[in-house]
């Protein structure tokens, strides 16, 4: 199970259109980063790119990080417009079957 959350560390993010861009994707990391970085320089920020840049550690450019904020907002606005479809799950989902698992392993331990 540690495994299997390492190995989710080190791919890329769910590949969205904007996640796609230069610099090769984003790991989920990296979108948390510039997350957090978005929080802390606002659009009033001088330079902010530049400094959102080097808030992610110079894992990206100036470039790479004005040009995954221009994609994050056409995919936002895509959503809110209701032109990206709601995921079909099936009803025998495999998650049903770790939720059993996990059951039992919480049981063994009360």
């Amino acid at each position: 199970m540690a495994s299997a959350a390492g190995s989710k560390q080190q791919q890329p993010m769910m590949m969205l259109p904007w996640s796609r861009g230069g610099g090769g994707g984003w790991t989920q990391r990296q979108n948390k980063q510039f997350e957090c970085a978005l929080a802390v320089y606002d659009k009033e920020t001088p330079d902010r790119w530049h400094n959102i840049a080097r808030y992610m550690g110079g894992t990206k450019s100036a470039d790479e990080v004005r040009r995954h904020f221009e994609h994050l907002v056409e995919d936002v606005a895509r959503i809110e417009s209701g032109r990206v479809p709601f995921p079909r799950y099936s009803a025998s989902s495999s998650s049903r079957g770790a939720d059993d698992g996990n059951r039992s392993r919480y049981l063994k331990y009360q």
